[in-house]
This record gives structure tokens, C-alpha cells and sequence, in this order.
């Protein structure tokens, strides 16, 4: 019965996935429009902000453009909300196949105010992006000249009055799109004074062999030139080598070492009566024994076991192309669904693990379970979207948006949360132990200073450190910056790496642990396999510090805050893998010796 109800759940979470990768590539195949000479194709504009801050962007009309008498605002889904995209049409006329020269978009006078929130812009490399036909285009909005002076109040700003798109076509399909900004055709900003201004802009229309279905192509090439790929196979090559190495010393240490151990405890069994045992065979009536935190601890391995599966289904999605660039919100929707749709993995780990522990308050378990990630994201949330709202910033979600959020985790999360959870509790299942728990506890003798937990998730968490920080900046520089990443087989390799050194590198830990007759080894197994969230989050400050230009209040709060918890989540998802792993390798040692 057990096993038929995973395998329903299975079934139903595969059917749900198969439903979301069809919703996703449903914008795909609704911009495959077909027009006629002179159509009308709208120009979104969707957002302003300093180039060197991702998170602080504003809607485009926020500062004093020519504004259309009526707004049209275009209607988003949810992941396109969440990513912080507003679009509106843009006052801008680009029919297609009608070439324009200096055509007046408007006239009009800026006031003192007005200019100085232009500068203000300019000063800090504000970028404008746009979207025509799904296609994103990018520009600055001016530029400053230093003219050889070192004191910022002699800089001389200026404003782009004159925007020129270059367009290409493929019989009735817009395939490509490329904004230029006129470096001629400028408006002074340096004065605080009332400016009159006229903006334009021309349109070229240029015939093109590029088929349709290809023009996404040229954003997936950027992460794939040559000298990319060479840093990228670079960065497997030394993970695999890491791999190599770490394997080869474990399997050739543990062997030797478990082979020894072997014999000692099975040789001469008479013999072995008479001496005192030592080693981890001593601790055989303790190994087994229940951590402390129980319920704490369940919950952590149903939350990192459904983050884990999370990151697997994110990365199929991304594997058969659903991730494909500016495939607008499509990630963000991607996570909203998967955590919700499994978040009866982590009610049925948690809950079944929890009673195989012989605990008693299994509903508390489960609300520990479903508060234990979504807690301090709900937390960190709260705070960095209320600073969202003070800036003013796109970055701040809507009310209808979080009521939205809120119904899909009331009416889909909670549900399969305590679905998932009653299903553990009734599966009956019994921890395997091939070891009898003795009544009291044996005394843990005293250890030297590095085998205490923090030295031990210090060298746990190196390893599997090293052998994915390379592809780290990569991924930051596209998450937190405008890189543009799409190398999803090689980021998937990496990950399978990270899981592996993890899992040999905890096991390699608990192993030295027991022979050193420590006994409790099932927190600091979860510990130790987790630690490299914690590298991952230092590996934040040396970035933000070294690699980036970010700046500013809103900008450090939104890396800082949402990088603990996706650090933090990575702890739980690692977490599991080492206990997992350590848990396995105990079992089998135990077994193959006589305990009594």
C-alpha cells in the first residue's frame, strides 16, 4: 500500500510538472505573431534603473518622459510581477516594415525638478529596458563627460534625446531588434534650470535569412563563446579532478581502515570476548541511539528533502529548454509551483521519519516542517519588500500579487503539506537499526579541539566548495547582474559533483567520528553536509565586495537578504544529502559485524 501511494504522488507531481512546462512555453508560441505591412506592433516599456544595482528598478515613467495621454498597462503572469517587469506601451510608433527619420515623439519643457531627476539618472548609469515582439532591447539614458576634472560638481551631464531602432524581419516575423542612441543629438543636464526639449527617434527596417524559430539563438550564444566554454570545462575538469581525488583517498583509506577493523572485531571471536572493544564497534549500542531535537531534526530533513527535489525538477525544466532567455518570469513561476506541488514531499518525510523516531506530536512536526524554510522567507521577505515599497521600486510586489501567493500557499501548500504528513504518519514504517540501543548511554570522551562540530563543518564544507566556486561567479553574475547564462548541462554536472564530494566528504567525517567513540553523529552528519551554504554565503560578501559595483541601501539588503535564504536553503538541501549518506554507510558497517 505504501508503495502505491508513492508512486500515485509520484505520478500526480510528474503530471503537474509535464502541465507547467506546457504553461511556460505558452508566451513562446503566443509571440509568434504574423504581420502585415504597416501593422501596428506595440513597444513596451518596461523599467529604469542603475545598471550596476539589478534589484532598484522603477517603472520607465517614473522619470519625466514623454508620457502617453492614456496609459496602457499590459497584463502580466505571475512570474513576470515577481521578477519586478511593468510593462506599459511605449509612446513610440514602430509599424511594421514603415521606415521613419526623426520622427517627434514629443515637446515639451522640463521643469528645474525635473532635470535634476534626469541627472540624478544619468549620474548614477541609469539603463531603460524594452520589449518589442518578446524581443528585450536595452540603452542608457545619457551619459557624463569628466573632460579631464577630478571634481564630481564640474562633470558635464547629458541626456539622449534621440533613440534609433534598427529592426530585422523575416517575411511576416520580427526577428531581431536593436536600440542605438544618437551620441549627437544631446540635451545638457549639468545646470538646475528649465530646459526645453524635443525627443525623436527613426526607424529601420532591414530584411534578414534568419528563420523564426532561431531568433532566441543569439541571446543563448553569448554564455557559449569559445573562451566561456574553455572557463567552464575548466571548472568540471577541476571538480572532477577534486572528485577523483577525494574519492580515491576515501576508498583506499576507508577500505584499508574498515578492513582492518574487520578482521580485529571477526577473527578470533573468543579472543575478542576477552579483551575490551574499542574503536567504533565500542559505541554499537549507542550509534543508533535518537537525536536530540528529534522533532527539529525531521523537519529539517522533510524540508531539505523537498528543496532537493525542488532543485531536480528545476533543473529537467531547464534541461529540455523551458528556461530559455527572457523567457520573462518563467524561473520565478517555475518555483512558486514546484514548492507548492511538493511541499507534500516534505509532510511525508518529515512526519514518517518523525514517527520512525517514536515521536508522539506529529501535527506540531508538521507545522515546524512547513515553517522551518518558509519562516525566515516570509520574514526576509516582509522586510525587503516593505524597503521595495519605500524606494518606490518595481522590485515591490503589488497587493494583488502577495494575495495571490498567499492563496496558492493556503489552498495548495497547507494542504499537501498535511496530506503528505498524514500519509507518513500511517505508513508504518520502522527504523532499521541492525543494532539494539542500549538503556543508558555510554560517556563521550574527551576530544581534541578539531573534532568538535565547527572545525568539522569548516573542512566539510571546503571541498565541495572548491569544486563549484568557479561556476558560482558565473551564476551571480547572471542572477545578480545582466550576464546571461544558459549552459544548463554543464551547471547540472557541477551540481551532481557538489552532491557526490558532499556526500563522501560527510561520510569520510562521521567515519573519523566514530572511531573516536563520539557517538553522536546524526546532527553533525546533517551539519557538516550543509556547511557549504554557509561557504556559499561567504563566497556573497567576497563578491559583493570584489566582483560587483552594487551599491546603495535597497540594492545590499535585496543580495544580502535573499541570498541567506537561498544559502540557507542549500544548507537544508546538502543537510540531507550528508545525513543520508552517513546513514547508509553506518547501517551497512554495523551489519557486517556481530553486535551484541
Amino acid at each position: 500500500m505504501v508503495v502505491d501511494k508513492k508512486k500515485k504522488i509520484m505520478a500526480c507531481l510528474v503530471a503537474a510538472i509535464v502541465i507547467l512546462c506546457s504553461l511556460t512555453h505558452v508566451r513562446s508560441d503566443a509571440s509568434n505573431h504574423r504581420y502585415k505591412e504597416g501593422d501596428d506592433v506595440p513597444l513596451y516599456a518596461n523599467k529604469v534603473g542603475p545598471f550596476h544595482n539589478p534589484s532598484e528598478t522603477y517603472r520607465y515613467f517614473d522619470l519625466p518622459f514623454c508620457s502617453p495621454a492614456h496609459m496602457q498597462e499590459k497584463k502580466e503572469a505571475l512570474g513576470e510581477v515577481l521578477n519586478g517587469d511593468r510593462l506599459v506601451v511605449a509612446p513610440y510608433k514602430l509599424e511594421f516594415l514603415k521606415d521613419k527619420e526623426s520622427e517627434i515623439v514629443c515637446k515639451k519643457k522640463l521643469k528645474q525638478e525635473e532635470v535634476s531627476q534626469f541627472r540624478a539618472a544619468v549620474s548614477k548609469d541609469y539603463y531603460f529596458q524594452m520589449y518589442y515582439d518578446d524581443l528585450p532591447l536595452w540603452g542608457l539614458l545619457g551619459k557624463f563627460d569628466k573632460e579631464g576634472k577630478d571634481d564630481p560638481s564640474e562633470l558635464k551631464y547629458y541626456l539622449f534625446k534621440h533613440l534609433h531602432f534598427d529592426i530585422l524581419y523575416n517575411k511576416d516575423h520580427v526577428i531581431e531588434i536593436i536600440v542605438k542612441s544618437d551620441k549627437d543629438a544631446l540635451l545638457d543636464l549639468t545646470e538646475d534650470k528649465e530646459v526645453d526639449v524635443e525627443f525623436t527617434y527613426s526607424v529601420k527596417w532591414k530584411d534578414t535569412e534568419i528563420p523564426f524559430e532561431k531568433r532566441m539563438e543569439k541571446y543563448s550564444q553569448i554564455s557559449s563563446l569559445p573562451h566561456h566554454l574553455e572557463i567552464h570545462w575548466f571548472s568540471i575538469i577541476n571538480s572532477c579532478v577534486t572528485v577523483l581525488l577525494l574519492t580515491g583517498f576515501l576508498a583506499t583509506i576507508l577500505m584499508r581502515v574498515l578492513k582492518n577493523d574487520f578482521v580485529k572485531y571477526t577473527h578470533d571471536e573468543e579472543a575478542a570476548d576477552d579483551q575490551e572493544e574499542t574503536g567504533w564497534k565500542y559505541i554499537h549500542g549507542d550509534v543508533f541511539r535518537y537525536p536530540k531535537y528529534k522533532s527539529l531534526f525531521a523537519a529539517a530533513l522533510g524540508s531539505g528533502t523537498q528543496l532537493f527535489t525542488l532543485a531536480i525538477f528545476i533543473f529537467l525544466l531547464a534541461l529540455v529548454g523551458v528556461f530559455y532567455p527572457y523567457n520573462r518570469g518563467a524561473l520565478f513561476t517555475a518555483l512558486v509551483v514546484i514548492y507548492a506541488l511538493t511541499s507534500g514531499i516534505a509532510g511525508y518525510t518529515a512526519a514518517s521519519f518523525y514517527c520512525q523516531l517514536e515521536g508522539q506530536n506529529w501535527v506540531r512536526n508538521l507545522l515546524l516542517t512547513g515553517s522551518l524554510f518558509c519562516g525566515p522567507l516570509f520574514l526576509t521577505f516582509c522586510f525587503l519588500n516593505t524597503v521595495a515599497i519605500a524606494y518606490s521600486s518595481t522590485a515591490a510586489l503589488p497587493f494583488g500579487t502577495i494575495v495571490v501567493i498567499f492563496l496558492i500557499w493556503t489552498l495548495v501548500t497547507s494542504p499537501l503539506l498535511v496530506l503528505g504528513g498524514i500519509a507518513g504518519k500511517n505508513s508504518k514504517a520502522e527504523f532499521q537499526a541492525p543494532c539494539r540501543t542500549a538503556k543508558f548511554p555510554r560517556e563521550i570522551p574527551s576530544l581534541p579541539w578539531y573534532r568538535i562540530t565547527l572545525p568539522q563543518m569548516a573542512m566539510a564544507g571546503f571541498l565541495p566548495f572548491s569544486a563549484i566556486y568557479i561556476e558560482l561567479y558565473y551564476i551571480f553574475a547572471s542572477v545578480w547582474g545582466h550576464r546571461i547564462y544558459t549552459i544548463y548541462s554543464i551547471l547540472f554536472i557541477v551540481f551532481i559533483i557538489l552532491l557526490v564530494v558532499t556526500a563522501f566528504i560527510t561520510v569520510s567525517l562521521t567515519y573519523f567520528q566514530l572511531a573516536a567513540e563520539d557517538h553522536e553523529w546524526w546532527w553533525r552528519s546533517f551539519l557538516c553536509g550543509g556547511s557549504t551554504g554557509l561557504f556559499i554565503y561567504g563566497y556573497c560578501l567576497y563578491y559583493y565586495l570584489a566582483r560587483s559595483d552594487m551599491s546603495g541601501f535597497m540594492q545590499t539588503s535585496f543580495f544580502f537578504g535573499y541570498m541567506a535564504c537561498i544559502c540557507y536553503g542549500f544548507f537544508l538541501m546538502l543537510g540531507v544529502v550528508g545525513f543520508r549518506a552517513s546513514l547508509f554507510f553506518v547501517r551497512h558497517i554495523y551489519r557486517s559485524i556481530k553486535c551484541e
